[in-house]
């Protein structure tokens, strides 16, 4: 298979089947893992990828050679998986490559707890062990167990407990699971709810024949926003591939900013627990923050990326956790990201009252975004520096994750990617005329 850190990532594994990722190496990885968290007993989820199947048994076949007890949950969602790891207070691992396409598959990690495995927190270890176990075999010892379990009735009716859905109005929902877990969790999660639900791409299906599950990208909720206003839906919903992202249209077929959406959580979370720590990244919309103070928290802002994210929640014992990216945190939820529960927290706060989602989203949505624009560049260094000195003395700089430049009434944010040759610029400004002058001129700079 190569070199293991092609496919270790700083918090997961991910890579192409088979050519970087196969029966074999998910087997080693199995037995390396049960050798480093030292579990007597673990959880295991996969997606409805073609591969995930098979990896998911090569794990387990590597983790009880090494004599760790095996809970196998079956098919499930990464939050379906933070729930097992979380309830029953074992370490996990989900096998998934959430948004990425067909031929790609990979494994989310955690200790007991639903704690992130990272490369800090043991992930490297694991890489290293298991590329031993590559090289010459995995030693013979006492085997452990495995078991089947069925969790996703105990999921569903856990987040069910964490947002009061008791008094809503009845509401027709578009939802779209773009062939992926989404149709496994949302009928459970939704049971019993006055919700009646016009399901697209509801049939578990790895090769994702009407779409990416990816709802970052505007095409694959396209079809979203017409089931919206052809059906005359309240609202819509849209998974990514191992749901535990979830992205909202309004009922005008309107994609709403996750930035709106963590603000609108934010305020919900703090009428339970006044005074807590909300975190938000430094690419979500200055609304955020705002509205977290109006609403007596204290907003602290992190770098983009779900590692810091749940770093300073577990530091800070922070309520309440969203990034732009559509992921959302919740103590309440082991820190640990769930869409689902997103989803419901957006149900509940339309439900209690009679005014449509985009009259009850409004006062959380105040600025004008350009959303993530990407640019390719060959010395990514060069061009921050380049548009550093452009705005030299026109805002307060940062360069907590990049670099940042706050002026009168806008900011922006250029930053590089880790894996890419590519600049990533979010601009927001009080107006569409004066984002966009913002916008247009740092791009002229780095892409000239």
């Amino acid at each position: 298979m190569g070199d293991l850190s092609k496919i270790f990532k700083a918090y997961d594994v991910r890579g192409v089947v088979p050519e970087e990722l196969d029966e074999e190496t998910a087997e080693a990885v199995g037995a390396a893992f049960a050798d480093v968290t030292g579990a007597a007993q673990a959880v295991l989820a996969h997606d409805m990828r073609v591969s995930s199947r098979a990896l998911a048994d090569a794990f387990i076949r590597g983790a009880t050679s090494r004599g760790t007890d095996v809970i196998d949950a079956g098919l499930g969602s990464t939050d379906l998986l933070y729930y097992a790891s979380g309830s029953l207070d074992l370490p996990g691992v989900m096998f998934t490559a959430s948004h990425n396409p067909a031929r790609y598959n990979g494994m989310k990690m955690c200790h007991a707890g639903a704690v992130p495995v990272g490369t800090d927190t043991g992930l490297t270890a694991i890489r290293d062990r298991a590329a031993v176990y590559l090289e010459s075999g995995i030693p013979a010892g006492k085997p452990g167990s495995t078991i089947e379990k069925d969790l996703l009735t105990g999921y569903a009716e856990h987040l069910r407990t964490l947002v009061d859905l008791s008094g809503i109005r009845p509401l027709r929902v578009a939802v779209d699971a773009g062939n992926a877990m989404g149709g496994h969790t949302v009928p459970a999660v939704f049971e019993g709810l006055p919700i009646e639900v016009t399901p697209l791409y509801f049939e578990l299906d790895g090769t994702f024949p009407n779409h990416e599950a990816n709802p970052i990208e505007p095409e694959n909720l396209r079809d979203l926003q017409r089931a919206v206003l052809e059906g005359g839906a309240d609202l819509g919903l849209a998974f990514d591939g191992d749901a535990d992202r979830c992205w909202v249209i309004d009922e005008r077929g309107e994609s709403v900013s996750p930035s709106t959406i963590t603000a609108l959580v934010a305020a919900r979370e703090l009428a339970k627990h006044p005074g807590s720590t909300v975190i938000h990244n430094l690419i979500t919309s200055r609304a955020v923050p705002e509205i977290i103070a109006e609403h007596g928290g204290v907003p602290l802002r992190t770098r983009v990326g779900h590692s810091f994210i749940k770093a300073e929640m577990a530091r800070t014992g922070a309520v309440f956790g969203g990034e732009h990216s559509a992921h959302y945190y919740f103590r309440d939820f082991w820190f640990a990201d769930s869409g689902m529960l997103a989803a419901l927290h957006v149900l509940a706060a339309l439900g209690e009252q009679e005014q449509p989602l985009s009259r009850v989203l409004a006062p959380y949505s105040r600025y004008t975004e350009s959303g993530e624009i990407n640019s390719t560049v060959a010395d990514q260094r060069e061009a921050l520096v380049k548009v550093r000195e452009q705005f030299a003395g026109r805002g307060e700089v940062d360069e907590l994750d990049g670099l940042t430049v706050t002026g009168s009434g806008w900011w922006f944010n250029l930053r590089p990617s880790n894996t890419e040759p590519l600049l990533r610029l979010n601009a927001e400004a009080a107006d569409e005329s004066q984002m966009a002058a913002i916008r247009d001129e740092v791009l002229a700079a780095v892409r000239s």
